[in-house]
């Protein structure tokens, strides 16, 4: 149902409208049966596919896609692909935001990214490029209106290497963006999600340059002799002739002198039946070009039917003499024409393959290992070649040659190959011919690079796990994962995914003596294999199986030859791995352990510094009769997890001095630098200094301590009993004041540079009136820092917050403006805020 609800999408295209030139305009709702049947696909649908199909057409590519936000706000999904088939693309239908890929950099960013060919995105993107390592150029611009971020269109066409993307090129894609997201703009307003949950939808682009089909009819009086040709006939076979051909003697004079004989021969055996009997005859017409005539006649009248179908079936013909298969495949790989050759070497009669995607009418040329020579022909527009084994045991080798509007594939028989093929490579672009152009060794290595760039970035054991789901699963068609810990002897189950729920539980902490396959792949340091269920039953009687049928592979985890653990990865169908799968999975579970084991070591120093940190910030908040503060401290979720920022409030005599700070950096050095300037504001606050000595002494004492670290500070006096205020600030975000009453504002506080850098620097004071229930709120750039997002629409967003408060009590204040924060799983900074009020 859904494989017939993505055909009737990719149809209506065509009746909907693609045109680049389209301004954007709210459109109605799609009729209900679209002009040749089928039911009508949602608006939604709708818009993205025209813009795919329009931005193909502006910026002259061979594909395009839109990858959508999605119900998760770290998680955008491809939602449409004009132009190739999505089932080659399943590794890439989602992007997580945070990652280093160009789709997520312009969601994350807003800004557009263009590179002209591979080179160039190499050095800008190189885990992209090691999944795709193929030759193009893309254009990517960001889709959102209105601080309303909806995701990201681009268009993939050939590498012009040596030159930059045109600037015409960049304002039409960058259009064509602004065209989508208006329209998704005004679908949102009319209350239609704007958000995609289900797989990609596959777009066919329209022909660029097929020739017009052309008709026209004629008749002729065999008795009388009348001759009558309509406006059609006239146009086909008598071009820039006024009212040629009128009778039968300017027919015969445009056609050659066989041609004519073959006519006359036609109309006189037809003068000889006595009921209609249709015939077909081929008339070459003016312009050299063969058009064909289907005839009917009764005795005394022959009419005829003219179809201009350009070479068609002469092509046909030529390619049916050929001793070799051929296969035309539009660009989403369903089969439009074979010859019949290619009928005989696969076995099927045309009818039960015109139009069925190749491998889903022939399973034994489903990607598989040669998802790669697709990617290649249809991505880069690169010849490919490989050979592949049919069921009955005969091998043929397969040659891709792709154009703008589909690949055209021929088949040969081929010898039996000496060993199994690697993971197939694109042909050199100077060797289109060659097959196996580029090197076995790199097509091979590719996928452990993707995941091993990947694996860099991973700091904690959940980050490893999550990449290891996001990148590994998908390359080869997994659907589980485990991944289990060693520690002190005993395996512990540290991730899982796709497994029945509890079903682990029962092998969380068995030992190294236990006879499972888990722990026998990392005793013995060999990955275990096993094709079906079945086997593996066998291998180890009495093991509880899960409900799944498939396949099972245990790699070892082994960091430079220490035991990390082991991971399981379930496929649920039975499936072969092949020498290469279980080469690269190897190697994959060696980059997983070393990632793993570098995670262990950052848990370990986070801990100390958790610990750290929090022996060094204040559990407890000093209050005066006439004034309070609250304040709180949210962890980042990446790297460290831990930072140098830190608050503290200090009672100096009458007196209530509000401190805040963000040293740089995470990890224990910035939370031991953390204490050392929070011990130094405090002594130099408690020994009576005004604010700008206690901020100047600070300063230097920093400068001798010479951590290599600087820190931000904003340094406040309240006098509870007057109200009078004195603000010192060292490089950081100016503090917000909300009156009483409602009105907030952000305060423009003169200040200095940061502390650790200039032992001269001045810190200027800047004095206010803090009237009563009047709320300071001071706060790190965690809170109103977001990747993509300028920091002045963050302040502006917590001023907002703070005067949508009220004045109910400051410790629900608190928790209000970091709510939104605490929702966000990836914060790559930690978060203080303090906010103090004085009492009436």
């Amino acid at each position: 149902m859904r494989r017939d609800r993505a055909r009737a999408h990719a149809d209506c295209v065509t009746w909907y409208g693609a045109t680049e030139g389209t301004p954007p305009r709210r459109r109605r709702a799609a009729p209900g049966t679209p002009r040749g049947g089928g039911s009508a696909p949602d608006r939604l649908a709708l818009e993205l596919a025209q813009a795919a199909v329009g931005a193909v057409e502006a910026v002259g590519g061979h594909a395009a896609a839109v990858y959508l936000r999605s119900p998760s706000p770290d998680l955008l999904k491809l939602a449409v692909l004009a132009g190739l088939p999505s089932a080659l693309f399943r590794p890439w239908w989602r992007a997580q935001v945070n990652r280093p890929l160009p789709v997520s950099e312009v969601h994350r960013s807003g800004r557009a990214i263009h590179f002209a060919d591979a080179e160039e995105a190499m050095r800008r993107f190189p885990q992209l490029m090691a999944g795709l390592p193929f030759p193009f150029g893309a254009l990517y611009a960001p889709v959102s209106v209105r601080a309303q971020k909806f995701g990201v269109l681009f268009v993939l066409r050939r590498a012009t290497p040596g030159r930059s993307v045109a600037v015409d090129d960049r304002h039409r894609i960058r259009t064509a963006a602004h065209r989508l997201a208006a329209a998704l703009g005004a679908l949102a307003d009319d209350g239609v999600p704007v958000a995609w949950e289900g797989e990609p939808l596959s777009v066919q682009l329209p022909a660029l340059n097929a020739p017009p089909v052309r008709t026209g009819r004629f008749g002729w009086d065999l008795d009388g002799g009348d001759f009558t040709a309509d406006e059609g006939m006239r146009a086909v076979l008598g071009p820039g002739r006024a009212g040629a051909p009128g009778t039968i003697a300017e027919l015969t004079d445009l056609l050659s002198p066989e041609d004519a004989v073959g006519l006359w021969a036609l109309a006189r055996q037809a003068a000889a039946l006595e009921h209609p009997v249709p015939r077909r005859i081929r008339l070459r017409g003016p312009d050299g070009v063969a058009h064909l005539v289907e005839v009917s006649a009764d005795g005394t009248r022959l009419d005829g039917s003219l179809v201009d179908l350009g070479g068609g079936p002469l092509v046909t013909e030529a390619s049916d003499r050929l001793p070799y298969g051929v296969l035309s495949l539009d660009r989403l790989c369903r089969i439009t024409y074979l010859n019949t050759s290619a009928e005989t070497l696969v076995g099927r009669a045309r009818p039960d393959l015109m139009g069925r995607v190749l491998w889903e009418a022939l399973p034994w040329l489903a990607p598989g290992s040669h998802e790669d020579h697709y990617r290649a022909a249809l991505i880069a527009e690169t010849a490919a070649s490989f050979v592949v084994r049919r069921p009955e045991g005969e091998w043929l080798e397969v040659r891709l040659h792709p154009a703008h509007d589909g690949v055209t594939a021929t088949l040969t028989p081929a010898e039996s190959p000496d060993r199994a093929l690697p993971a197939p490579a694109a042909l050199a672009p100077d060797a289109p011919d060659a097959p196996g152009a580029l090197s076995e060794r790199s097509s091979a290595l590719y996928r452990p690079v993707a995941l091993a760039i990947a694996l860099t970035e991973a700091v904690t054991a959940r980050q490893v796990s999550a990449v290891v789901t996001e990148e590994l699963l998908p390359a080869f068609g997994g659907r589980q994962l485990a991944i289990y810990l060693l520690h002190e002897r005993h395996l512990f189950l540290a991730w899982e995914t796709g497994f029945p729920h509890g079903f682990l539980d029962r092998f969380d902490g068995v030992g190294l003596d236990a006879r499972l396959p888990g722990v026998e792949t990392l005793t013995s340091g060999r990955p275990i294999f096993f094709e079906s269920m079945e086997h593996l039953a066998a291998a180890y009687p009495g093991i509880p199986l899960d409900a799944h049928v498939g396949a099972r592979a245990f790699l070892p985890l082994i960091a430079s030859g220490r035991p990390v653990g082991s991971c399981i990865l379930g496929f649920d169908q039975p499936r072969a791995f092949s020498p290469e799968e279980r080469t690269v999975l190897t190697a994959l579970a060696g980059l997983i352990a070393q990632a793993l084991e570098r995670a262990r070591r950052y848990d370990t120093e986070a801990a100390v510094a958790r610990g750290l940190q929090d022996v060094l910030l204040p559990h407890r908040l000093p209050t005066l009769d006439t004034a309070g503060a609250v304040g709180r401290y949210l962890p980042g979720t990446q790297g460290m997890e831990v930072g140098g920022d830190w608050y503290d409030v200090v009672v100096t005599g009458d007196r209530l001095a509000l401190v805040i700070g963000d040293v740089q950096g995470h990890g224990v050095a910035a939370a031991a630098t953390m204490g050392q300037v929070r011990s130094a504001v405090r002594a130099f606050a408690l020994s009576g200094n005004d604010p700008e000595q206690v901020v100047s002494g600070t300063n230097r004492l920093l400068i001798d301590l010479d951590p290599g670290q600087f820190a931000s500070c904003c340094y406040i006096v309240l006098d509870p009993a007057t109200g009078r205020t004195q603000a010192v600030r060292a490089g950081h975000p100016q503090p917000l004041l909300r009156h009483p009453g409602g009105r907030t504002e952000v305060l423009d506080l003169a200040g200095g540079i940061v502390l650790g850098v200039d032992p001269a620097a001045a810190y200027p004071v800047t004095e206010l009136v803090l009237d009563p229930g009047a709320v300071l709120a001071l706060y790190t750039d965690g809170l109103v820092e977001r990747a993509g997002r300028d920091i002045d629409v963050g302040i502006e967003t917590v001023r907002r917050t703070l005067a949508d408060c009220g004045d109910g009590p400051l410790h629900q204040t608190a928790d209000q403006l970091i709510r939104e924060a605490r929702r966000s799983p990836d914060r790559p900074d930690d978060i203080a805020l303090l906010l103090a009020t004085r009492w009436a």
